[in-house]
C-alpha cells in the first residue's frame, strides 16, 4: 500500500470518527461518500447509498428545491447552511446541515461535502423554554375579575414589548370572556416608566376601548409621575387614579353602581 493510499484511508477513518453524519457528492449529486453516522441515521446499507442521487437517499424537505444547501454551495462556490427535516421510516428528524463545495487543484468545483446535526433534543429544549416563558408571563400578568363588569391587571416589574403584547392579548381575551366594561391597570409595582412603556399602556387603553371597555390606570407613584412629565409623554387619553381604591370607585361610577356602608343594628334585649 502506497503512502497516498494510507493517507486517504486515514482521512476516511477520521471522517468516520466525527459524531455527526458526513456525506460527499459529485457534480451530478450522486453520493460518493457517507460516514458511519450518516448510514446509521438513514438506516441504509452501502448498496442503497453509494452511486445514488442524494435526493433519493436522504428524502429531505429541501431536496429538489432551491433551498438545497448542497446545490447552492456547488453553484455559488461557497458554504451554505440551513435547517430541514428528513423522513426515516415514517419518522421526522429535524436537522441543521452545512454544505461546502469540493474543489480540485485548479479551483474547479467537482462536488460537495455536507455534514448534519440532529437537533431534535435542541428543539425540545427550546420548546420547553418557550412553555416556561409563557407560564411565567401568565403568572406575572394575571387579568383578574374584581367585580361583575370590572377587571384588574396588577403590573409588576419591567414592561417590554413582548410582555406588553401578552398583556394586551390577555386583557382583550378576558374582556370577551367576561363582557367587562372597565379594566383597571395597576402599575404600583412598576418602578420606572419610559416612552416605550407609556406607549404600550396607551395602545392597551385604545384596544380596550375598541372592545367597549373603559381603561383606568392606577398606582402611579410620584417618581413615575415626574418621569412622565419630564419625558413630555401625553397621557391625557388615559384615565388615571392615584390608588387602586380610587380606580375601583371610578369603575363603580362608570357602571352606575353605588357603594354604601352597611351598619348592623344591635337587637333589643
Amino acid at each position: 500500500m502506497s503512502n497516498n493510499d494510507i493517507t486517504n484511508e486515514l482521512k476516511l477513518q477520521i471522517l468516520d470518527q466525527i459524531p455527526a453524519p458526513v456525506m460527499a457528492v459529485d457534480k451530478n449529486m450522486k453520493i460518493i461518500y457517507m460516514n458511519h453516522h450518516g448510514k446509521d441515521l438513514l438506516k441504509k446499507e452501502d448498496s442503497e447509498i453509494f452511486g445514488k442521487l442524494c435526493s433519493g437517499v436522504i428524502n429531505s424537505e429541501h431536496c429538489n428545491s432551491e433551498k438545497c444547501c448542497m446545490v447552492n454551495a456547488m453553484t455559488e462556490g461557497k458554504p451554505f447552511a440551513a435547517k430541514t427535516v428528513i423522513s426515516v421510516e415514517d419518522k421526522k428528524i429535524p436537522l441543521e446541515y452545512h454544505a461546502v463545495p469540493l474543489k480540485n487543484k485548479n479551483g474547479e468545483v467537482v462536488g460537495g461535502l455536507e455534514f448534519a446535526l440532529d437537533i431534535t433534543e435542541r428543539l425540545l429544549y427550546e420548546e420547553r423554554l418557550k412553555e416556561q416563558s409563557r407560564t411565567i408571563r401568565q403568572m406575572s400578568t394575571p387579568t383578574i375579575k374584581l367585580w361583575d363588569g370590572v377587571l384588574v391587571l396588577p403590573v409588576v416589574g419591567v414592561v417590554d414589548s413582548i410582555r406588553a403584547q401578552y398583556m394586551m392579548e390577555s386583557i382583550l381575551n378576558k374582556i370577551t370572556e367576561t363582557y367587562s366594561k372597565v379594566i383597571i391597570l395597576d402599575i404600583h409595582g412598576v418602578a420606572a416608566v419610559d416612552t416605550a412603556v407609556a406607549n404600550h399602556l396607551i395602545k392597551i387603553t385604545k384596544a380596550s376601548r375598541l372592545m367597549g371597555c373603559e381603561c383606568i390606570l392606577s398606582g402611579i407613584s410620584p417618581s413615575v409621575a415626574q418621569t412622565i412629565i419630564h419625558l413630555g409623554i401625553d397621557m391625557t387619553s388615559i384615565s388615571t387614579k392615584a390608588t387602586l381604591s380610587d380606580a375601583l370607585s371610578e369603575a363603580f361610577s362608570i357602571l352606575d353602581l353605588e357603594v354604601r356602608e352597611h351598619k348592623h343594628e344591635k337587637s333589643a334585649e
